[in-house]
């Protein structure tokens, strides 16, 4: 069955930095675009950035451009999340997720396996 499980959270002040992670198994992780969401209390879930598959294109929400670097390692079946000069607007459960059908990669439709999620808290 395919498993994706996201690691790394935590509380952090703001300017400050935290690098995700998710591990996949049950898939052929190289073969799939995969993407990163979020979730903040109140709100509806996000787009915060994607990678194609070969690791080449990648894509950001205007909210996290120049601040957020997502990246890939299919050796490892890893997916990452490097964020630096967090704001308090950052705050929200963090999702990876894998891309299973056509749309727009901030489509969030389009990702049919998702992960269970971790808390990341920017406090003032």
């Amino acid at each position: 069955q395919v498993q994706l499980v996201e690691s790394g959270g935590g509380l952090v002040q703001t300017g400050g930095s935290l690098r995700l992670s998710c591990a996949a198994s049950g898939l052929t992780f190289s073969s799939y675009n995969m993407g990163w969401f979020r979730q903040a209390p109140g709100k509806e879930r996000e787009f915060v950035a994607a990678i194609r598959w070969s690791g080449g294109p990648k894509y950001y929400a205007d909210s996290v451009k120049g601040r957020f670097t997502i990246s890939r390692d299919n050796a490892k079946n890893t997916v990452s999340l490097q964020m630096v000069s967090l704001k308090p607007e950052d705050t929200a459960v963090y999702y990876c997720a894998a891309r299973t059908q056509n749309g727009d990669y901030s489509d969030i439709s389009s990702y049919g396996y998702w992960g269970q999620g971790t808390q990341v808290t920017v406090s003032s």
